[in-house]
């Protein structure tokens, strides 16, 4: 081996985990940024408990694994939360849950409830104007309610 590459320290690390991120930015993929965290944390190692190069390959190995599997944990649970932006163009499922008053009796089974400025039509169980439903999901262009 090269001695430059047999004799480092945990700034070569830090250095190579800097270089990582800096290539995220570059070219975003959010994959290279767990890489350079896996090398930031190998730098450390190095720095406190002053790994020799084969050990820090390892424990690097072992960091990226890491950082990369609870990084596409992280990401994951983020893709799937309902952000601010994912109801603008369903407005159905942004009412999910939510309790309104029926304009008018439902008769077989279907009806009208006002939101906001508009109608729309629900079907459910046959309910009097005036009560109170919940919607529980979104059928269409329908929503579907029970009794609140």
């Amino acid at each position: 081996m090269p001695e430059w590459f047999t004799s480092h320290n945990g700034w070569h690390w830090a250095i190579l985990g800097l270089v990582l991120i800096g290539g995220e930015m570059l070219a975003p993929g959010i994959f290279l940024i767990w890489l350079g965290l896996a090398a930031l944390l190998t730098g450390a190692l190095v720095g406190l408990i002053g790994l020799g190069w084969q050990s820090a390959a390892i424990a690097f190995a072992v960091l990226a694994v890491l950082c990369v599997v609870a990084g596409r944990l992280l990401t994951r649970h983020r893709a799937e939360e309902p952000d601010a932006a994912t109801g603008l163009n369903d407005r159905g499922r942004q009412l999910v849950g939510k309790v309104f008053r029926l304009e008018a009796t439902m008769i077989g089974g279907e009806g009208r409830i006002r939101v906001g400025d508009s109608s729309w039509r629900v079907t459910g169980p046959e309910l009097l104007a005036g009560s109170e439903v919940r919607v529980l999901r979104v059928d269409g262009a329908t929503l579907v309610v029970e009794k609140a």
